[in-house]
Protein backbone atom coordinates (compact mmCIF):
# COMPACT_ATOMS: atom_id res chain seq x y z
CA UNK A 1 0.00 0.00 0.00
CA UNK A 2 1.05 3.66 -0.21
CA UNK A 3 -0.18 6.97 0.35
CA UNK A 4 -0.65 10.55 -1.40
CA UNK A 5 -0.98 13.47 0.40
CA UNK A 6 -2.14 16.80 -0.77
CA UNK A 7 -1.38 19.63 1.33
CA UNK A 8 -0.65 23.84 1.62
CA UNK A 9 2.37 25.55 2.01
CA UNK A 10 2.91 28.54 3.89
CA UNK A 11 3.03 30.53 0.76
CA UNK A 12 -0.11 28.76 -0.70
CA UNK A 13 0.65 26.64 -2.89
CA UNK A 14 -0.22 23.43 -3.19
CA UNK A 15 2.11 20.15 -2.50
CA UNK A 16 2.46 16.29 -2.91
CA UNK A 17 3.74 14.05 -0.61
CA UNK A 18 3.87 10.10 -1.28
CA UNK A 19 4.35 7.81 1.38
CA UNK A 20 5.48 4.48 -0.25
CA UNK A 21 8.42 3.53 2.18
CA UNK A 22 6.27 2.07 5.31
CA UNK A 23 10.05 1.26 7.26
CA UNK A 24 9.92 -0.83 10.51
CA UNK A 25 5.91 -1.14 11.57
CA UNK A 26 4.92 -2.02 14.65
CA UNK A 27 1.34 -3.33 15.41
CA UNK A 28 -0.06 -1.91 18.57
CA UNK A 29 -3.84 -2.38 18.92
CA UNK A 30 -4.24 -5.17 16.48
CA UNK A 31 -6.96 -7.93 17.39
CA UNK A 32 -8.70 -10.42 16.94
CA UNK A 33 -11.61 -9.47 18.53
CA UNK A 34 -14.17 -10.28 21.20
CA UNK A 35 -17.76 -10.72 22.17
CA UNK A 36 -17.78 -6.82 22.01
CA UNK A 37 -15.57 -5.68 19.65
CA UNK A 38 -14.81 -7.30 16.06
CA UNK A 39 -11.22 -8.24 14.83
CA UNK A 40 -9.45 -5.37 13.80
CA UNK A 41 -5.53 -4.40 12.04
CA UNK A 42 -3.39 -1.27 13.39
CA UNK A 43 -0.27 -0.82 11.90
CA UNK A 44 1.98 2.40 12.88
CA UNK A 45 5.07 3.75 10.73
CA UNK A 46 7.03 6.14 10.20
CA UNK A 47 7.00 9.53 11.35
CA UNK A 48 3.30 9.54 13.45
CA UNK A 49 1.28 7.46 10.62
CA UNK A 50 -1.36 4.74 11.16
CA UNK A 51 -3.63 2.59 9.74
CA UNK A 52 -6.21 1.01 11.15
CA UNK A 53 -8.72 -1.56 9.67
CA UNK A 54 -11.78 -2.88 11.29
CA UNK A 55 -13.64 -5.96 10.86
CA UNK A 56 -17.39 -6.94 11.36
CA UNK A 57 -19.64 -9.81 11.06
CA UNK A 58 -23.02 -10.45 10.25
CA UNK A 59 -24.58 -14.01 9.80
CA UNK A 60 -22.77 -16.07 6.86
CA UNK A 61 -20.51 -12.69 5.66
CA UNK A 62 -17.68 -10.32 7.31
CA UNK A 63 -17.10 -7.14 6.37
CA UNK A 64 -14.27 -4.86 6.01
CA UNK A 65 -16.05 -2.14 7.63
CA UNK A 66 -13.95 0.77 7.71
CA UNK A 67 -10.49 2.33 6.89
CA UNK A 68 -8.69 5.05 8.65
CA UNK A 69 -5.81 7.03 8.12
CA UNK A 70 -3.61 9.32 10.55
CA UNK A 71 -0.64 11.45 10.04
CA UNK A 72 1.56 13.62 11.18
CA UNK A 73 1.73 17.58 9.73
CA UNK A 74 4.31 18.32 12.47
CA UNK A 75 7.01 16.07 10.52
CA UNK A 76 8.83 18.80 8.88
CA UNK A 77 11.17 16.48 6.87
CA UNK A 78 7.87 14.78 5.08
CA UNK A 79 5.97 18.16 5.50
CA UNK A 80 8.03 21.07 4.77
CA UNK A 81 6.79 24.27 4.75
CA UNK A 82 3.21 22.73 5.74
CA UNK A 83 0.99 25.58 6.73
CA UNK A 84 -1.12 23.86 8.92
CA UNK A 85 0.44 21.78 11.83
CA UNK A 86 -0.86 18.68 14.12
CA UNK A 87 -2.21 15.45 13.30
CA UNK A 88 -5.19 14.40 10.63
CA UNK A 89 -7.06 11.89 10.44
CA UNK A 90 -8.99 10.26 6.82
CA UNK A 91 -11.76 7.52 7.47
CA UNK A 92 -13.61 5.57 4.96
CA UNK A 93 -16.92 3.57 5.39
CA UNK A 94 -15.84 0.70 3.38
CA UNK A 95 -18.48 -2.06 4.43
CA UNK A 96 -17.09 -4.55 1.69
CA UNK A 97 -18.79 -7.97 2.45
CA UNK A 98 -17.16 -11.05 2.52
CA UNK A 99 -18.27 -14.98 2.89
CA UNK A 100 -17.46 -16.64 6.36
CA UNK A 101 -14.41 -18.97 6.22
CA UNK A 102 -13.18 -16.87 2.75
CA UNK A 103 -9.98 -15.30 2.11
CA UNK A 104 -10.60 -12.20 0.33
CA UNK A 105 -8.22 -11.70 -2.54
CA UNK A 106 -7.57 -8.98 -4.56
CA UNK A 107 -4.02 -8.52 -6.77
CA UNK A 108 -5.53 -5.42 -8.94
CA UNK A 109 -4.66 -1.85 -7.94
CA UNK A 110 -7.56 -0.52 -5.46
CA UNK A 111 -8.11 3.26 -4.82
CA UNK A 112 -9.63 4.87 -1.87
CA UNK A 113 -9.87 9.17 -1.98
CA UNK A 114 -10.98 11.72 0.49
CA UNK A 115 -10.48 14.68 0.77
CA UNK A 116 -6.41 15.62 0.11
CA UNK A 117 -5.39 11.90 1.05
CA UNK A 118 -5.56 8.79 -1.77
CA UNK A 119 -5.06 5.33 -0.51
CA UNK A 120 -3.61 2.65 -3.03
CA UNK A 121 -3.93 -1.09 -2.49
CA UNK A 122 -2.22 -3.96 -4.34
CA UNK A 123 -1.79 -7.93 -3.63
CA UNK A 124 -4.33 -8.22 -0.36
CA UNK A 125 -4.72 -11.13 0.58
CA UNK A 126 -6.85 -10.79 4.08
CA UNK A 127 -9.48 -13.21 5.98
CA UNK A 128 -11.11 -11.62 9.22
CA UNK A 129 -12.74 -14.52 11.59
CA UNK A 130 -10.56 -17.38 11.17
CA UNK A 131 -11.97 -20.67 12.19
CA UNK A 132 -10.13 -22.95 14.07
CA UNK A 133 -6.46 -21.56 13.45
CA UNK A 134 -6.76 -22.12 10.00
CA UNK A 135 -6.78 -20.05 6.91
CA UNK A 136 -9.25 -20.96 4.41
CA UNK A 137 -8.01 -21.68 0.70
CA UNK A 138 -11.33 -20.66 -0.74
CA UNK A 139 -10.76 -17.26 -2.37
CA UNK A 140 -13.16 -14.47 -2.48
CA UNK A 141 -12.20 -11.89 -5.82
CA UNK A 142 -12.67 -8.11 -5.77
CA UNK A 143 -14.58 -7.19 -9.15
CA UNK A 144 -10.96 -6.54 -11.06
CA UNK A 145 -9.44 -9.57 -10.62
CA UNK A 146 -12.76 -11.30 -11.24
CA UNK A 147 -11.99 -9.47 -14.54
CA UNK A 148 -8.83 -10.63 -15.02
CA UNK A 149 -9.24 -14.49 -14.57
CA UNK A 150 -12.79 -15.08 -15.92
CA UNK A 151 -12.79 -14.20 -19.80
CA UNK A 152 -15.99 -15.39 -21.43
CA UNK A 153 -15.79 -15.65 -25.07
CA UNK A 154 -17.83 -12.87 -26.73
CA UNK A 155 -18.98 -13.12 -31.01
CA UNK A 156 -19.24 -9.66 -31.92
CA UNK A 157 -22.63 -8.61 -33.66
CA UNK A 158 -21.14 -5.56 -35.32
CA UNK A 159 -17.66 -4.26 -35.87
CA UNK A 160 -16.29 -3.43 -32.27
CA UNK A 161 -14.64 0.13 -32.27
CA UNK A 162 -11.04 1.19 -32.91
CA UNK A 163 -8.67 1.97 -30.56
CA UNK A 164 -8.57 6.02 -30.82
CA UNK A 165 -4.66 6.61 -31.80
CA UNK A 166 -3.12 9.70 -30.82
CA UNK A 167 -1.24 11.98 -33.67
CA UNK A 168 2.64 11.70 -33.62
CA UNK A 169 4.10 13.63 -30.75
CA UNK A 170 7.49 15.31 -30.84
CA UNK A 171 10.46 14.04 -28.76
CA UNK A 172 9.80 14.81 -24.90
CA UNK A 173 12.63 17.67 -23.17
CA UNK A 174 15.22 15.39 -21.51
CA UNK A 175 15.65 16.22 -17.73
CA UNK A 176 17.97 15.44 -14.61
CA UNK A 177 16.71 13.84 -11.41
CA UNK A 178 18.22 12.88 -8.21
CA UNK A 179 17.78 11.73 -4.79
CA UNK A 180 19.84 12.81 -1.86
CA UNK A 181 19.94 11.27 1.57
CA UNK A 182 22.20 11.74 4.63
CA UNK A 183 25.77 10.40 2.85
CA UNK A 184 25.08 12.80 -0.49
CA UNK A 185 23.50 12.18 -3.57
CA UNK A 186 22.53 8.23 -3.66
CA UNK A 187 20.89 8.00 -7.49
CA UNK A 188 21.17 9.98 -10.25
CA UNK A 189 19.20 10.33 -13.30
CA UNK A 190 18.68 11.46 -16.82
CA UNK A 191 16.31 11.12 -19.22
CA UNK A 192 13.22 12.30 -21.53
CA UNK A 193 10.26 10.23 -20.58
CA UNK A 194 6.77 9.61 -22.87
CA UNK A 195 3.90 8.33 -21.28
CA UNK A 196 1.61 6.24 -23.99
CA UNK A 197 -2.06 5.57 -21.97
CA UNK A 198 -4.85 3.60 -23.24
CA UNK A 199 -8.18 4.56 -21.28
CA UNK A 200 -11.40 3.36 -22.52
CA UNK A 201 -10.24 2.72 -25.90
CA UNK A 202 -8.66 6.54 -25.99
CA UNK A 203 -4.79 6.74 -26.96
CA UNK A 204 -3.10 9.43 -25.66
CA UNK A 205 0.51 10.29 -25.71
CA UNK A 206 2.16 12.73 -23.09
CA UNK A 207 5.39 14.10 -22.77
CA UNK A 208 6.95 14.79 -19.05
CA UNK A 209 8.45 18.85 -19.10
CA UNK A 210 11.03 18.16 -16.50
CA UNK A 211 10.65 22.03 -15.68
CA UNK A 212 7.35 21.48 -14.20
CA UNK A 213 8.00 18.01 -12.37
CA UNK A 214 8.94 17.40 -9.11
CA UNK A 215 11.20 14.53 -7.84
CA UNK A 216 11.99 12.82 -4.37
CA UNK A 217 12.85 9.51 -3.22
CA UNK A 218 15.20 7.15 -1.09
CA UNK A 219 17.86 4.86 -0.90
CA UNK A 220 18.57 1.61 0.73
CA UNK A 221 21.06 -1.36 0.82
CA UNK A 222 18.68 -3.44 -1.83
CA UNK A 223 16.31 -1.20 -3.36
CA UNK A 224 16.04 2.61 -4.46
CA UNK A 225 13.28 4.76 -5.67
CA UNK A 226 12.93 7.50 -7.89
CA UNK A 227 9.48 9.45 -8.05
CA UNK A 228 7.86 12.27 -10.16
CA UNK A 229 5.25 14.02 -9.42
CA UNK A 230 3.18 17.41 -11.22
CA UNK A 231 -0.33 19.04 -11.22
CA UNK A 232 -1.25 16.24 -13.38
CA UNK A 233 0.87 13.22 -11.89
CA UNK A 234 0.29 12.03 -8.57
CA UNK A 235 3.45 10.03 -8.26
CA UNK A 236 5.52 7.88 -10.97
CA UNK A 237 7.34 5.53 -9.36
CA UNK A 238 10.59 4.02 -10.79
CA UNK A 239 11.60 1.12 -8.09
CA UNK A 240 14.98 0.05 -8.70
CA UNK A 241 16.64 -3.09 -7.21
CA UNK A 242 19.99 -5.63 -7.07
CA UNK A 243 19.73 -9.09 -8.02
CA UNK A 244 22.64 -11.37 -7.67
CA UNK A 245 24.35 -8.93 -5.28
CA UNK A 246 26.25 -7.67 -8.21
CA UNK A 247 23.67 -6.03 -10.94
CA UNK A 248 21.16 -3.49 -10.35
CA UNK A 249 17.40 -3.30 -12.67
CA UNK A 250 14.65 -1.57 -12.70
CA UNK A 251 12.01 -3.69 -11.19
CA UNK A 252 8.77 -1.82 -10.43
CA UNK A 253 6.71 0.78 -12.10
CA UNK A 254 4.04 2.29 -10.32
CA UNK A 255 1.45 5.69 -11.56
CA UNK A 256 -1.39 7.30 -10.56
CA UNK A 257 -2.47 10.35 -12.67
CA UNK A 258 -5.45 12.64 -13.90
CA UNK A 259 -6.54 12.77 -17.35
CA UNK A 260 -8.04 15.31 -19.53
CA UNK A 261 -11.17 14.11 -18.86
CA UNK A 262 -10.65 14.04 -14.78
CA UNK A 263 -10.70 10.60 -14.29
CA UNK A 264 -7.79 8.96 -12.60
CA UNK A 265 -5.45 6.47 -14.41
CA UNK A 266 -3.20 4.13 -12.18
CA UNK A 267 -1.08 1.12 -12.57
CA UNK A 268 1.28 -0.98 -10.64
CA UNK A 269 3.83 -3.53 -12.29
CA UNK A 270 6.36 -4.90 -9.79
CA UNK A 271 7.33 -7.55 -11.78
CA UNK A 272 10.01 -6.06 -14.25
CA UNK A 273 13.60 -6.29 -16.13
CA UNK A 274 14.55 -3.59 -17.60
CA UNK A 275 17.79 -1.05 -17.73
CA UNK A 276 20.37 -4.18 -15.81
CA UNK A 277 23.59 -3.09 -15.30
CA UNK A 278 26.46 -3.48 -12.94
CA UNK A 279 26.80 -2.42 -9.28
CA UNK A 280 28.59 0.45 -9.40
CA UNK A 281 28.30 1.21 -13.02
CA UNK A 282 25.50 3.80 -14.82
CA UNK A 283 23.26 2.15 -17.81
CA UNK A 284 22.49 4.08 -20.53
CA UNK A 285 20.57 4.32 -23.71
CA UNK A 286 20.77 7.34 -26.01
CA UNK A 287 18.21 5.81 -28.68
CA UNK A 288 14.56 5.48 -27.96
CA UNK A 289 13.25 2.34 -25.46
CA UNK A 290 10.31 1.92 -24.57
CA UNK A 291 9.14 -0.03 -20.87
CA UNK A 292 6.16 -1.63 -21.31
CA UNK A 293 4.44 -1.63 -17.84
CA UNK A 294 1.30 -2.95 -19.08
CA UNK A 295 -0.98 -3.44 -21.89
CA UNK A 296 -2.89 -0.16 -21.53
CA UNK A 297 0.39 2.12 -20.24
CA UNK A 298 4.03 1.81 -21.75
CA UNK A 299 6.73 4.40 -21.38
CA UNK A 300 9.17 5.58 -24.11
CA UNK A 301 12.74 7.08 -22.92
CA UNK A 302 15.26 8.79 -25.07
CA UNK A 303 18.59 9.62 -24.23
CA UNK A 304 18.50 7.76 -20.87
CA UNK A 305 21.32 7.58 -18.34
CA UNK A 306 20.52 5.85 -14.52
CA UNK A 307 22.96 5.11 -11.70
CA UNK A 308 20.21 4.50 -8.80
CA UNK A 309 23.38 2.69 -6.27
CA UNK A 310 26.94 3.38 -5.08
CA UNK A 311 27.48 7.43 -6.78
CA UNK A 312 30.04 8.59 -5.70
CA UNK A 313 30.88 12.56 -5.49
CA UNK A 314 27.15 12.69 -7.16
CA UNK A 315 28.43 11.72 -10.53
CA UNK A 316 27.70 9.11 -12.99
CA UNK A 317 30.05 5.73 -12.80
CA UNK A 318 31.34 4.58 -16.42
CA UNK A 319 28.18 3.37 -18.32
CA UNK A 320 26.86 -0.07 -19.58
CA UNK A 321 25.42 0.94 -22.82
CA UNK A 322 22.17 -0.61 -24.09
CA UNK A 323 21.84 -2.84 -27.35
CA UNK A 324 20.32 -0.08 -29.13
CA UNK A 325 23.70 2.15 -28.30
CA UNK A 326 25.75 -0.54 -29.45
CA UNK A 327 27.54 0.42 -33.08
CA UNK A 328 30.14 -2.10 -33.01
CA UNK A 329 28.19 -4.50 -35.73
CA UNK A 330 28.11 -1.65 -37.76
CA UNK A 331 31.75 -1.89 -38.14
CA UNK A 332 32.17 -5.33 -40.30
CA UNK A 333 28.85 -4.69 -41.97
CA UNK A 334 30.82 -1.31 -43.54
CA UNK A 335 33.68 -3.09 -44.52
CA UNK A 336 31.93 -6.19 -45.49
CA UNK A 337 30.11 -3.60 -47.84
CA UNK A 338 32.60 -1.60 -49.32
CA UNK A 339 35.24 -5.04 -50.21
CA UNK A 340 31.64 -5.83 -52.03
CA UNK A 341 31.41 -2.64 -53.74
CA UNK A 342 34.93 -2.73 -54.79
CA UNK A 343 34.44 -6.82 -56.08
CA UNK A 344 31.85 -5.45 -58.26
CA UNK A 345 33.29 -2.76 -59.86
CA UNK A 346 36.30 -5.04 -60.84
CA UNK A 347 34.36 -7.64 -62.20
CA UNK A 348 32.57 -4.86 -64.10
CA UNK A 349 36.38 -3.57 -65.32
CA UNK A 350 36.92 -6.57 -66.26
CA UNK A 351 34.08 -7.78 -68.41
CA UNK A 352 34.79 -4.39 -70.02
CA UNK A 353 38.04 -4.73 -70.97
CA UNK A 354 37.57 -8.33 -72.28
CA UNK A 355 34.53 -7.37 -74.97
CA UNK A 356 36.97 -5.02 -76.17
CA UNK A 357 39.87 -6.71 -76.63
CA UNK A 358 37.44 -9.13 -78.77
CA UNK A 359 36.11 -6.27 -81.08
CA UNK A 360 37.65 -8.03 -83.82
CA UNK A 361 39.74 -5.93 -86.89
CA UNK A 362 39.00 -2.34 -88.00
CA UNK A 363 37.96 -1.30 -91.75
CA UNK A 364 41.36 0.02 -93.46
Amino acid sequence: MNFTIRYETTDKHNKTVTISDLGPATYSGSSCGDDQNGPKIAVQFGSGFSWIVNFTEEKSFYSIDSISFSYNMNDNTTFPDAKEKGVFTVSDHVAFRVPLNDIFRCNSLLTLGKNDVVQHYWDVHVQAFVQNGTVSTKEFLCDKDKTLTTVLPIVPTTVPSPTTTPSPKEKPEVGSYSVVNSNGTCLLATMGLQLNITHDKVASVININPNTTNFTGSCHPQTALLRLSSSSIKYLDFVFAVKNENRFYLKEVNVSMYLVNGSVFSIANNNLSYWDAPLGSSYMCNKEQTVSVSGAFQINTFDLRVQPFNVMEGKYSTAQECSLDDDTILIPIIVGAGLSGLIIVIVIAYLIGRRKSYAGYQTL
